[in-house]
């Protein structure tokens, strides 16, 4: 198939406006770089020095939210020892592009494998991440015998940005809740002339993926999940038998009781808590790290202690802050969970079950998961589980965190497919 390429490179500014452009450049696959105006990089430090901080919080824990030690610690990093450039120059040094899909512009890495008969592979990032969470586990996917792998099991990769995340554009209408969007990746495979490929997702990329299966959109033969989505809406009804199955019910339970909020303001208000995301940076890293228990103590560990777990250092973790803020995306990245939120409402007054998958499902239960989900609980989902694999380590971010777990779980997961 052949693919439209306008080679004139996209720069990436600041909350640019999108160029007009003729109705024949709309599905055209456009180079994509990333330069940030320097005084872009010296508001946002200006910014971060005329922060008002609260009092400290009245307990010893996380209890009350992001603690106090944490964020300043944190910001005086963010502020006098981080270099946004690094990070600009490794994205530069990867093949990105953008495409117009529905009405949106999808950024995207693509990297093609430097081994015959690689497979095809989207992988799609979550909240509060970004396709930055991705990067370390391009290498050893795309040319596995460069680390330590197989030529059998290389990978073609399409990593996109979700839509209002990093630098997608921004939705403009109502509607582009993850199924709107696992068509729109569906498009994406189909214009970059893949017909034949698989998925993976965790978090709200766990969502898209899953639904893409459900769609049963054309050329995709199987799909990888590091998140079990369906508690959410299930989670009740899950046997709770085992000593394993009781523990991942009391996690779910503990989530909906003390870890929900951030879900719950985004999923009903999230233009209200999109003002103090835009306005202050210090605001945005703590509303980003306030996400789950495991994930928050391993932050906090790397800032406050200077003890990093796997690849969750401080400087990838400002990294990924820093996006949200250059791009200006939080508030839209929010939008994403009031869509789904209403999408999932509707699906269940509907009374009806969601479709059925007709092909593979790989699930890799990470120990440090929000809710570590056992097989059981996998299968009640996926009654014909193609794989499945309780990994040593990792949690909730598992590609940020341990990239090479997790690429030799999405090797494993899609090998009978080969």
């Amino acid at each position: 198939m052949s693919v439209p390429v306008d080679p004139t490179p996209r720069t990436a500014t600041v909350a640019a406006v999108p160029e007009p452009r003729a109705e024949a450049d709309l599905t055209a696959v456009r180079p994509f770089e990333v330069h940030v105006p320097d005084a872009e990089l010296a508001e946002l430090r200006r910014r971060l020095a005329a922060t008002r901080w609260p009092t400290r919080e009245l307990v010893p824990d996380r209890a009350q939210g992001v603690q106090l030690t944490t964020m300043q610690e944190l910001t005086r990093y963010w502020a006098s020892e981080y270099d946004w450039r690094r990070c600009e120059a490794r994205l530069n040094a990867l093949p990105q592009f953008t495409t117009e899909i529905d009405g949106v512009d999808v950024h995207f890495v693509h990297v093609r494998s430097p081994h015959a008969d690689a497979m095809p592979l989207i992988i799609t990032h979550g909240w509060p991440g970004s396709v930055l969470e991705l990067l370390d586990v391009i290498g050893p996917l795309t040319d596995p015998t460069a680390h330590g792998g197989r030529a059998e099991d290389a990978f073609d990769l399409v990593l996109p940005s979700l839509p209002g995340y990093g630098f997608s554009g921004e939705p403009s209408v109502l509607g582009w809740d993850s199924g709107r969007v696992a068509r729109a990746w569906a498009e994406l495979m189909h214009r970059l002339g893949y017909t034949r490929y698989v998925a993976q997702g965790g978090d709200v990329g766990a969502l898209v993926t899953d639904l893409m299966g459900r769609q049963a959109v054309a050329g995709l033969v199987g799909y990888h999940l590091n998140l079990l989505t369906a508690v959410l809406a299930i989670g009740d009804h899950l046997p709770k038998e085992s000593d394993q199955e009781r523990a991942a019910a009391e996690a779910f339970a503990t989530f909906r009781q003390d870890g929900f909020g951030y879900f719950l303001e985004m999923a009903t208000r999230p233009q209200t808590i999109g003002y103090a995301l835009l306005d202050s940076p210090v605001a945005l890293a703590a509303w980003l790290l306030d996400h789950d228990t495991d994930s928050y103590q391993k932050i906090s560990r790397a800032f406050v202690d200077g003890q990093p777990v796997g690849r969750l250092t401080r400087e990838s973790i400002v990294d990924n802050v820093t996006l949200y803020w250059l791009t200006r995306t939080a508030a839209s990245a929010a939008r994403s969970y009031w869509e789904d939120a209403r999408a999932l409402a509707a699906a269940l007054a509907s009374g009806q079950p969601p479709p059925a998958v007709t092909v593979p499902v790989g699930f890799t239960t990470f120990p440090g998961e929000i809710w570590a989900s056992p097989r059981s609980w996998v299968e009640a989902v996926y009654p014909g589980l193609a794989y499945f694999h309780e990994a040593e380590r990792g949690g909730h971010f598992a590609a940020w965190e341990e990239p090479e777990v997790f690429t030799r779980e999405v090797r494993a997961a899609f090998r009978h497919l080969r």
